[in-house]
């Protein structure tokens, strides 16, 4: 098997992801998952697409991971690896679709407004 790339966005996070055959390691920004992610909540997000097609030490995984905070982040690499997984074998998509892991989370910040603090912040009302 040849190496596989796939994208995963959520929020302002962007995940490229490659994907090649190997022993299970997930390298992100050059460093091993639990260094980068160190909160095993983070580490199960992560891992969620492997442990659910049962094929969490057959692929290698090296990440290029770039903006956003840690949890959009750790969701932007799930759903990169997924996508990942569903190159490498397709008939995998309807049991990662199941799970929620092909959808791309649309939600974003609001921009913020000209004339108003923030995006639905007012100033407040002065009638005298």
């Amino acid at each position: 098997m040849e190496t596989v790339n796939a994208v995963g966005r959520r929020k302002a996070a962007v995940a490229r992801v490659i994907l090649k055959e190997g022993n299970g390691a997930i390298t992100i920004n050059k460093r091993p998952l639990e260094v980068y992610f160190p909160s095993s909540i983070l580490q199960f997000i992560v891992k969620q697409p492997l442990t659910t097609l049962g094929v969490d030490g057959n692929y290698d995984i090296h990440v290029n991971l770039d903006g956003g905070g840690y949890k959009g982040q750790a969701e932007a690499l799930r759903l990169g690896i997924a996508r990942a997984l569903v190159k490498v074998n397709p008939e995998d998509k309807a049991v990662l679709r199941r799970a929620g892991f092909m959808t791309r989370d649309p939600r974003t910040v609001e921009r913020k407004k000209p004339g108003q603090p923030k995006a639905r912040k007012r100033f407040q009302f002065s009638k005298r």
